[in-house]
């Protein structure tokens, strides 16, 4: 490879960079547009469930398990109801997402220490959000269950009367359970993928399109030097919006990268690499903008977005989608973010994944300059 004419594509496409403002915004503006929009838009946590109670009782026992749910702060009160029609309709207009039906004999049953039964009625549109908060009710209801029983034990049996088990639990790596945390990481990688591919493609395309690729032909270039020449401002804009996202995280979403600075530097430039790469392939089958840039959505966001583990459980994918994820770059990447946001974990424990992002970067280079070579020849 000629360095002299390494440099003078590089400068040149430096320059073209420079002179298409709009290149340049999506290269800057849109990472932090995405990463803001998804930041505090996408939200997995379940809490403040709007919950509206029919306490039928009116017992110091019933109004005890009311207030256990409207002190949580994963449930909210919307108001207290007197009929089943009034549960239908705050359920139907969407003012609440559960129900709590606490039956006549409630404070009677549980005062006798006889098991009596309680309604819970969930608006199941959302089976993901009705599924948590009604684990989150049913914790509810066994602790007040577990703290009735062993008070009437006590009163038969006398003296003092313990429960045999307790359970403590500790989250590690995300002690307040945010999935802001989840997923800021995550959306580096999405947005890195998405970024590289969408720039590089558009801009090489639109050389085809334009006919200043022929004008590339002509010269001694040799198809190495002029992909590398491509390459390289698109590589220094990546890593800057890597940089920025960040920053972004840490100073507007408050995630704290927990690992190596330095590792996460060299695993970004493999990754990036290898996306510019993939985005140069596209653009040189494809030899038009609309076709480069709805190749590259589909072969590099929805992947990412869909199948890197990043929004969706990989282990609770089908078995023929879980092989698929398998060629998904974006996988490796999702899991040494988390790894090095979260768990703070280094290249020890990550070098799997880093060996793997290296293959593929490999990979897409080798391809870009063969199909290059193959449309200059």
């Amino acid at each position: 490879m000629n360095l002299r004419r390494f440099r003078a594509v590089a400068r040149k496409e430096f320059i073209h960079v420079i002179r298409d403002p709009r290149a340049l915004g999506i290269a800057i503006v849109l990472p932090l547009v995405l990463l803001t929009l998804f930041g505090y838009a996408l939200t997995l946590d379940v809490d403040k469930v709007p919950i509206v109670i029919w306490d039928q009782s009116q017992t110091p026992q019933s109004r005890d398990l009311a207030s256990r749910f409207t002190a949580s702060r994963y449930f909210s009160l919307v108001r207290s109801v007197d009929s089943y029609g009034e549960i239908v309709d705050a359920l139907d207009h969407g003012r609440a997402l559960m129900g709590l039906v606490l039956p006549v004999e409630f404070g009677r049953m549980v005062s006798a220490g006889r098991p009596v039964e309680v309604q819970l009625i969930a608006d199941g549109s959302d089976s993901n959000t009705a599924t948590i908060a009604m684990g989150y009710a049913d914790a509810v209801v066994q602790k007040y269950s577990l703290e009735a029983g062993v008070s009437a034990a006590r009163r038969l049996l006398g003296g003092t009367l313990k429960a045999p088990l307790e359970l403590r639990s500790r989250a590690w790596f995300n002690m307040d359970m945010e999935s802001k945390d989840n997923i800021v990481p995550g959306l580096i990688a999405v947005i890195m993928m998405l970024i590289a591919a969408l720039l590089t493609s558009l801009t090489v395309a639109k050389e085809w399109e334009t006919g200043t690729m022929e004008q590339l032909i002509s010269t001694p270039v040799r198809p190495v030097e002029l992909v590398l020449g491509k390459l390289a401002p698109y590589f220094t804009i990546g890593m800057l919006d890597m940089f920025l996202s960040v920053a972004a995280g840490r100073w507007l979403f408050g995630v704290p990268l927990r690992g190596s600075l330095l590792a996460l530097v060299a695993m970004s430039a493999i990754y990036l690499a290898g996306s510019l790469s993939m985005g140069m392939l596209i653009s040189a089958t494809a030899k038009n903008q609309l076709l480069a840039s709805q190749m590259a959505f589909m072969t590099t966001f929805l992947p990412a977005f869909l199948l890197s583990g990043f929004m969706f459980d990989i282990e609770n994918m089908p078995r023929a989608l879980r092989w698929v994820t398998y060629v998904v770059p974006a996988r490796y990447f999702v899991t040494m973010l988390r790894g090095l946001y979260l768990k703070g974990v280094g290249p020890s424990v990550l070098y799997p994944e880093g060996l793997l992002l290296l293959l593929f970067g490999t990979v897409m280079m080798v391809l870009a300059v063969r199909v290059f070579r193959k449309k200059l020849e």
